[in-house]
């Protein structure tokens, strides 16, 4: 029996013990939370950012090596908190107007960033011979950016209030609008053999309308409602208690208007930023550190190597992978180059990763019975590797940033 096998059947007996063959949830929640933990903290002491320890923990004890845990709703609702709560401290950071400023680049990055990697995963897989519904489910999950990577590296690095990083988030917000919009095409194509135009047009028009909304009245908003809603509660940390109903309310808005929830709860947090006092990033912080490493542990529990036994397969996601990294990079810089082509550089790196929303759109094309499993587990491999490769990217892009600054500060 391979050692993998022998660790499973242990915690399953581990587990088991509660009574009725049940698992026991605190062990599993303690594998993987101890697992991202201890080697989050490994990389950190190689110089590696701690979150691809912690993907590599969910690479580890998930069915590609050990198959110690299992994926399952619980892990899943963990991981969409933990990114959540990432996307809402990101938010705290930022300020509305900062975006505005750099929205005209963030457009201009946002579209070719889709546009090219769509088309190149198309060809790529037209070109291996799949068929031409399946090819198009792949350049769709090559499309959206997953924001919580970069912010969680921007963020622990200090660079959120760099030009390049600013750019990064609102292109990313775009993105998710485009890319849901991506996905809605190819879904309705592959179903009904037929695009529903009108659908994805009152789709995109309620999505734009959503995060225009927020950009323009959020902060007003919540200026007026957050000190009202404290002064009249009784109960502690009552302003972190308005803060979390933000982040519920804005993310559950949000999927209503078309728009991922992590992208409401950016905004949500995006709109408190000026009203909120710094106990609530404290607060935050605090619950993030307990969700965040589930969502990176997640990440890499939805990994499956058993496809790529087969060498075609391997080279086929290889290929996928490198024109993954390199068609974001290309394009998103290309829409940037207006900024100098070390801000370009940044923020090509910053829209790398995929994420979850690439193993969204791989998930609707296997369910709908278009995207097979090597297709799938393709995809997922793309989707994982991007996000785990992005944070070494942005280290590197963002590398002298500090020396920069130095020199402004000298010149000054």
């Amino acid at each position: 029996m391979h050692t993998g096998s022998k660790m499973a059947n242990a915690l399953a007996l581990m587990t088991a013990a509660g009574g009725m063959g049940e698992p026991v949830l605190p062990l599993v929640l303690f594998v993987v939370f101890a697992s991202s933990l201890l080697l989050a903290e490994a990389a950190e002491r190689l110089h590696i950012p701690g979150i691809v320890g912690g993907m590599a923990a969910g690479v580890l004890i998930g069915p590609s090596v050990f198959a110690l845990v299992h994926y399952d709703d619980v892990l899943r609702a963990l991981s969409e908190m933990g990114v959540m709560f990432l996307l809402f401290q990101v938010g705290l950071e930022v300020k509305p107007s900062e975006l505005l400023k750099v929205g005209r680049t963030a457009l201009l990055v946002a579209v070719p960033g889709v546009a090219l990697p769509f088309a190149v995963g198309w060809l790529i897989f037209s070109g291996a011979g799949r068929p031409a519904a399946e090819s198009i489910f792949m350049g769709a999950a090559m499309v959206a950016t997953s924001v919580g990577i970069t912010a969680q590296v921007l963020s622990s690095l200090g660079y959120l209030a760099q030009r390049a990083s600013r750019v990064i988030l609102a292109a990313a917000v775009i993105d998710d609008v485009l890319g849901l919009l991506v996905l809605a095409a190819v879904s309705s194509l592959g179903t009904s053999g037929r695009v529903d135009f009108i659908g994805i047009g009152v789709s995109a028009l309620a999505a734009c309308t959503f995060v225009f909304a927020v950009f323009r009245f959020g902060p007003s908003a919540a200026n007026r409602m957050v000190p009202k809603l404290t002064s009249r509660m009784k109960t502690r940390e009552s302003e972190f208690a308005v803060a979390l109903l933000f982040l519920l309310g804005m993310s559950a808005l949000a999927m209503r208007s078309g728009v991922a929830a992590i992208v409401g709860a950016f905004l949500a947090g995006m709109a408190l930023s000026d009203t909120v006092s710094d106990r609530v990033q404290v607060l935050s912080k605090g619950a993030g550190r307990l969700m965040i490493p589930f969502f990176l542990a997640g990440i890499g529990l939805q990994m499956d190597l058993s496809p790529f036994r087969n060498p075609r397969t391997l080279a086929l996601a290889m290929a996928i992978l490198f024109a993954a990294i390199l068609s974001k990079a290309a394009g998103c810089g290309l829409g940037a180059w207006s900024l100098g082509v070390r801000d370009a550089v940044r923020v090509g790196s910053g829209m790398v990763p995929r994420g979850e929303v690439g193993m969204v759109v791989a998930q609707v094309g296997l369910n709908a019975g278009i995207v097979s499993r090597e297709g799938y587990g393709i995809a997922v491999f793309m989707a994982v590797m991007t996000t785990a490769i992005a944070p070494l990217l942005l280290k590197l892009a963002f590398g002298n940033v500090h020396a920069e600054n130095h020199a402004v500060f000298d010149k000054s």
